[in-house]
């Protein structure tokens, strides 16, 4: 009897193409889940993480403002009289002493001038000698009753014309000779020749108006030093104050300014007052016209708050902070700036002190945006 062939070879075949295709359809199902889910986070709004900070007041900050310094005098050489250059015996940057003399200018319109004047002094000299002998001669035949009191008066006035016309051309020769005076320019004080601009043979005119100038000495072993201190301050600023003035081309020197004057008026555009102080400046390190910072001694205390620049934000509405409101969402404040202190800002207006002020503004941040505050916030004062 012959028995059937068995197929139990093609079973485990079936099995493991039914498992192949059940993972096919779970890894499709997986692969479209993930494609999903990957959809919605990109489409959920990106809430940013910031850190925030606790404002507080600034105590003892010192003052250190910009200042501007000018020589102690200043004294711009200008021409009184016209002609050309004849000679210059100094150049800028040179040493002179009061009376010393600049250059010399040649005058041949005013020497004529000059001789016309002495011509016209002795011609009327000349008239007041024959007046006054006739006006005598008259006299005594007025004694004689030889003339007539009338004709002896009319000779009388007439020596006094003369007399008058010679006094009007003395004064005009002494005007003539005073200006010869000015051919010579000579240094009006010891200082420094700090501007030259002329040549020789250059055409001189009578000048006056700024920029005209011949030259110009400065005396600079003396300096002023003029700085706006905000109202503020001011305050506490008084006669004899010291502070320390640095320069940018001394780095690492400082020198001591005295307090001389103050404007005792509040400028209305900027809100500050002119101090003027005076410097020792016998070396020659500091110079006239340069820009300077001034570091007082005494600290000032203010009242105001502090932020780092970088919470500062800049837009067409002005300068901004982003602080932290209710429930992580953002306010948006517009505030004043009083100055800068270096590493942070004082604040005059705009804040309160229990502000919490985000340190790193995102870009476009807007109030009532949602923000995610780092774990390790800095809650601490700013210290200038």
């Amino acid at each position: 009897m012959q028995t059937k062939p068995t197929r139990m070879g093609h079973k485990p075949l079936a099995v493991g193409l039914i498992v192949l295709a059940v993972a096919l359809v779970a890894a499709g199902v997986i692969s479209r889940r993930s494609v999903a889910e990957q959809v919605n986070e990109a489409s959920a709004p990106l809430v940013p993480m910031v850190s925030v900070l606790a404002v507080k007041p600034i105590t003892g900050a010192p003052l250190e403002l910009p200042a501007r310094i000018e020589a102690w005098q200043r004294a711009p050489i200008y021409a009184r009289v016209s002609g050309y250059l004849k000679s210059w015996s100094v150049d800028i940057g040179a040493p002179v002493k009061a009376g010393q003399q600049l250059a010399d200018i040649e005058t041949p319109d005013l020497d004529q001038q000059l001789l016309q004047a002495k011509a016209e002094l002795a011609s009327a000299r000349s008239n007041l000698t024959l007046a006054a002998s006739t006006a005598k001669r008259w006299q005594g035949l007025l004694t004689a009753d030889a003339v007539s009191r009338q004709e002896a008066d009319e000779k009388a006035g007439d020596l006094a014309a003369k007399q008058a016309a010679v006094s009007a051309m003395q004064a005009n020769v002494d005007r003539v000779q005073s200006l010869q005076r000015y051919t010579r320019l000579v240094a009006p004080f010891d200082g420094v020749v700090t501007t030259r601009n002329t040549d020789v043979g250059a055409l001189i005119s009578v000048g006056g108006a700024p920029g005209t100038e011949l030259f110009v000495v400065s005396d600079i072993s003396r300096l002023r030093v003029y700085v706006n201190v905000p109202q503020r301050q001011i305050a506490a600023i008084k006669v004899g104050d010291k502070a320390e003035l640095t320069v940018p081309e001394r780095p690492g020197k400082t020198f001591v300014a005295t307090v001389q004057s103050l404007s005792q008026s509040i400028n209305v555009s900027s809100g500050a007052m002119l101090v003027q102080l005076s410097v020792q400046n016998d070396s020659h390190d500091l110079l006239p016209g340069g820009y300077a910072s001034l570091h007082f001694d005494a600290p000032l205390t203010s009242n105001a708050l502090s932020i780092p620049p970088s919470a500062l934000i800049f837009n067409k509405a002005g300068t901004q902070v982003a602080t932290l409101g209710k429930d992580n969402h953002v306010v948006v404040k517009t505030i004043t700036v009083g100055r800068d202190l270096g590493n942070v800002l004082e604040i005059a207006s705009g804040l309160d002190s229990n502000d919490q002020v985000i340190a790193n503004p995102p870009d476009g941040v807007a109030t009532g945006d949602v923000v995610r505050v780092a774990a390790a916030t800095t809650n601490a004062k700013a210290k200038p």
